[in-house]
């Protein structure tokens, strides 16, 4: 959707996404770490978040190909227009096509942690080729926009890159909290800067719009992105510090056990 709410919508699930983890992979190597501290069934407990996080990021998937497709200026399953001879909302059919393989993510994560019959890694790589995919269809989806249009949405593809390449080396180095993290800032960097996005473009409550052509913009919006990662740094550190404080607080007072509750 080529408005506010079609950067809105995408921007919430990678936030949600990218808070969860900025919690889930702290106290995952913070347990791993101290065991004593914390008792999570020998990864069984993290396992059955893996499975339910499939679900959502399935469920998530669904609802923004729906909202791509059926909202009122939508394609409605209609590829091409044959009365007018061109193709119809290819925008929108791009953004249902980014959220079908983040779909198929979610798939693969409740097979492989729902019933261990697929291999150990093949997780990480279907999430890395749904951020690829994701990238490789925004670089052909900016030509003939304004300059500013095209700026911030070029400023995106780090984001997205950088998490494709970290999520496929985990792959490689599953469990390394260094990855996880960095792939976790990128997600919530992702998340806030289509948020931006979505107020440089499409000012919400009639705010004044920003001028496309202006060169000083695209150096504020250059600033302002290295402002959005500072601020995916500072929610990761803050988060990091109030998990390993509550795992403190557990060891002192002899509560010794931490458990995730069985589906």
């Amino acid at each position: 959707m080529g408005n506010f709410k079609g950067h809105a919508l995408p921007g919430s699930f990678f936030l949600l996404f990218g808070l969860w983890w900025s919690v889930k992979y702290p106290l995952k190597y913070l347990c791993r770490k101290n065991k004593s501290a914390c008792y999570l069934g020998s990864r069984a407990g993290f396992q059955r978040l893996e499975f339910v996080e499939g679900i959502i990021k399935a469920a998530f998937a669904l609802i923004g190909m729906v909202a791509e497709q059926f909202v009122p200026d939508g394609p409605h399953l209609k590829l091409y227009n044959y009365e007018e001879q061109h193709w119809d909302h290819l925008m929108n059919w791009q953004h249902a096509t980014m959220y079908l393989f983040y779909g198929i993510s979610g798939l693969v994560d409740i097979v492989a942690h729902g019933t261990n019959t697929l291999p150990v890694a093949v997780d990480r790589m279907v999430l890395s080729l749904a951020v690829f995919i994701e990238g490789f269809l925004f670089c052909y989806h900016l030509h003939g926009r304004a300059m500013l249009d095209v700026h911030v949405h070029q400023l995106l593809l780090f984001a997205i890159f950088g998490g494709a390449v970290c999520i496929f080396l985990e792959v490689f180095f599953r469990g390394s909290i260094v990855l996880e993290m960095l792939r976790t800032s990128l997600c919530i960097l992702q998340g806030s800067w289509l948020w931006q996005i979505g107020f440089v473009l499409y000012p919400p409550n009639g705010s004044p719009e920003w001028n496309q052509m202006d060169h000083t913009n695209m150096m504020f919006l250059t600033m302002c992105y290295c402002w959005h990662y500072a601020f995916a740094f500072l929610i990761l550190a803050v988060n990091y510090a109030i998990v390993r404080s509550f795992l403190l607080i557990l060891d002192r007072l002899g509560l010794d056990e931490v458990t995730l509750p069985s589906l």
